[in-house]
C-alpha cells in the first residue's frame, strides 16, 4: 500500500486567506512569535488553515490562529495568567463577551465527563464578573482590526511568563 504523503504549508500559505485589513497584525504576531524561538506548524484543515506556536523547549502551545465560517479566530493558552490578572481584567466588553460564552470548566463544576487528563480550565475575573471557563474555548476570539492588538497584547504578557 502505497502512503500519500501530506503537503507542507508555510506561514505564507495561512496569510494569503488572512483579510486584507488584518495582514499587517498577523504578520506581526508571527514575526513576534518567530523571532522569540516559538515554533509554528501550518496546517490545513476542513475549514482553512491553522497554524499552532509552541514553545521551544517545553513543546506546550501558546496560541493557534485558524479558520472558522466566520473569519480568523485566535486561541491563546493563557498559562501564566495570573501574572497579568490586571490586563485580563480589563479586557473590552466584546472580548469579555466571547469569554462569556465559552464552555465552561467542568473540571470547576466536578463533573466527571472531561479528560483524565485535562490541567483544568482557567477561574478569572472580568470587570467584578467571575468566570470558570474551559482551557479551549476561554480564550478564544473571534478577530477583528479592534481586538487584534489587544491579542497582541494578551500575546506578549504570556511570552514574558513563560
Amino acid at each position: 500500500m502505497k502512503y500519500m504523503s501530506k503537503e507542507k504549508y508555510q506561514f505564507e500559505d495561512f496569510l494569503a486567506e488572512v483579510a486584507p485589513e488584518q495582514k499587517a497584525a498577523v504578520t506581526n504576531i508571527h514575526e513576534t512569535m518567530t523571532e522569540s524561538g516559538y515554533k509554528n506548524k501550518v496546517e490545513k484543515k476542513a475549514s482553512g488553515f491553522f497554524v499552532a506556536y509552541t514553545h521551544p523547549k517545553t513543546k506546550r502551545s501558546i496560541l493557534n490562529l485558524f479558520f472558522r465560517k466566520d473569519g480568523l479566530q485566535a486561541r491563546i493558552y493563557a498559562e501564566n495568567h495570573k501574572q497579568y490578572a490586571n490586563f485580563i481584567d480589563n479586557l473590552p466588553e466584546d472580548m469579555e463577551a466571547q469569554v462569556a460564552e465559552a464552555t465552561n470548566c467542568k473540571r470547576f463544576l466536578t463533573l466527571p465527563e472531561c479528560s483524565d487528563t485535562c490541567s483544568a480550565g482557567y477561574d478569572i475575573m472580568i470587570r467584578g464578573n467571575r468566570y470558570q471557563k474551559c482551557r479551549y474555548s476561554c480564550f478564544h476570539f473571534k478577530t477583528n482590526t479592534k481586538n487584534l492588538p489587544v491579542i497582541t497584547e494578551f500575546i506578549e504578557l504570556e511570552k514574558a511568563f513563560r
